[in-house]
């Protein structure tokens, strides 16, 4: 599919209008960009004084994801999250919810219509599909949604059952525990921003042998995830049968429903999971481990696939 690539350093490709102007030109008002980090000043206490430092800040910003076929167009949802990889998250975002396949994406790219102001350029992203609008209404529930919990609402085990089917599990590969003991180790080494800033979740993709392909990360965990399916997704990776699933914080059962979606059986967490999530991976034949610390974790669903 033809879309707009991420550039190397993280930053989706898009020309920012200039403020120069040429000979016969008016100059153009420059937009600024919303980095991953922002710069603050803050006071640190110490040793009974205060003393006044920079700090980086996790950057939270909106970003609209839009759906646009021929001259139709709809929002979808409105989410809080970090700038970065956006075209991967909507695409994620998309994808899990039912929306769109790869085959069903034209382009992705910011949005310019004349309704968003420039200020907000870089913070609405419309997806082109090919054919007409799908029908929408599982997700009016997604219309807002908030970086710290995800959507407001929670869709039923019945309505996951008519879109999933249980993961094979012929073709599993065992993931051995100290496989699982060395993840949470690489997702933290891998977290960038999480290092500056302290302030971020993170989803990580493996190989059944532990080795890293690809982190992302988000003041929302739903985002995050959705930014590393996307990834999957743009770059022709989906399902992601035989691999795991790292991530920061507790598992939900959004969580588990976006890994599901994305065929990925094993799923860990350094939290404890929700009892939907838990649910969720027996029903549907997934993995799921629990408080994966200092070489211990809890095993809730699926011990068949950890190997001895």
């Amino acid at each position: 599919m033809s879309r707009h690539l991420p550039a190397r350093n993280g930053a989706d490709v898009e020309n920012a209008p200039s403020s120069e102007a040429g000979p016969g030109f008016e100059a153009v008002e420059v937009v600024r960009r919303p980095g991953p980090t922002t710069r603050a000043r803050v006071g640190q206490m110490r040793a009974g004084t205060i003393h006044e430092r920079r700090d980086d800040l996790a950057t939270e910003e909106p970003l609209e994801i839009r759906i646009q076929a021929g001259e139709e167009r709809r929002t979808v949802a409105i989410t809080m999250r970090t700038p970065g990889h956006d075209f991967e998250l909507a695409a994620g975002f998309l994808y899990g919810e039912g929306v769109a396949a790869p085959a069903d994406i034209a382009s992705i790219a910011y949005c310019t219509d004349e309704d968003v102001p420039p200020e907000a350029r870089y913070n609405t992203v419309t997806v082109r599909l090919r054919g007409g609008l799908p029908d929408l209404p599982s997700l009016d529930r997604h219309f807002m949604t908030s970086s710290a919990c995800g959507v407001c609402g929670t869709a039923s085990l019945d309505a996951l059952r008519g879109r999933c089917s249980p993961l094979p599990g012929q073709e599993d590969v065992p993931v051995s525990p100290e496989v699982l003991y060395r993840l949470p180790g690489r997702l933290r080494s891998a977290q960038g921003i999480f290092g500056k800033t302290g302030g971020l979740h993170a989803a990580g993709l493996f190989t059944a042998g532990g080795e890293p392909l690809a982190v992302r990360e988000d003041v929302g965990r739903h985002n995050a995830l959705d930014k590393l399916v996307g990834w999957a997704m743009m770059t022709g990776r989906l399902p992601l049968g035989g691999h795991v699933l790292m991530v920061s914080g507790r598992t939900s059962y959004e969580i588990m429903q976006k890994a599901l979606t994305a065929g990925l059986p094993v799923v860990c967490a350094v939290s404890a999971p929700s009892s939907l999530a838990v649910d969720l991976a027996r029903e549907f034949g997934m993995t799921l481990v629990g408080f994966l610390r200092e070489e211990r974790f809890n095993v809730y669903a699926g011990a068949h696939r950890i190997g001895r």
